[in-house]
């Protein structure tokens, strides 16, 4: 029998307005290791509102992960011309390292071809050593860092989708 975190059970379907409070919670729960690594819960994560959330949902080609009626992972995801601007990936605690990440980014890059973008673009701290060695595996490639408000590099990669 099949554990309710097991990640076969999975289904990934695009997001929703309606999913926006399930997908707050989970954003908070999941950036939370963010937050340590950062020592700082100044970070827009944390102090997105509700109605933020809900309104970059509208037309949002992202993806949420559930495991039966439980959103356990959620991706956004806009386009700009042919560029798929990749945002907020979030996985639940406790089935992080399960494969549900590369699964949502997949799913996501899918959709991002689907509608016309031609390469994907997304963004982690220099520190989130963990996130880099993720998108490196699926194919990101280092384009820039930036330097934060925070005095924290943002490193920028990208993939082509084509």
């Amino acid at each position: 029998m099949n554990s309710p975190a097991d990640p076969h059970d999975l289904t990934i379907r695009d997001i929703r307005e309606e999913d926006a409070g399930e997908v707050l919670t989970l954003q908070r729960a999941a950036f939370v290791q963010e937050a340590l690594i950062y020592d700082s819960i100044r970070m827009p994560p944390f102090t997105q509102t509700l109605d933020e959330v809900r309104a970059e949902l509208v037309d949002n080609l992202g993806q949420v992960a559930l495991i039966g009626h439980r959103v356990v992972g959620a991706v956004r995801a806009r386009r700009d011309a042919a560029l798929l601007l990749i945002g907020r990936l979030a996985i639940a605690p406790d089935v992080q390292g399960l494969g549900i990440g590369s699964r949502l980014l997949e799913a996501v890059e899918a959709r991002g071809r689907d509608a016309g973008c031609r390469e994907a673009e997304l963004f982690t701290g220099s520190l989130s050593e963990a996130n880099l060695r993720l998108y490196k595996s699926l194919g990101y490639r280092e384009t820039q860092r930036v330097e934060g408000d925070d005095g924290v590099e943002e490193v920028f990669l990208r993939k082509p989708l084509v």
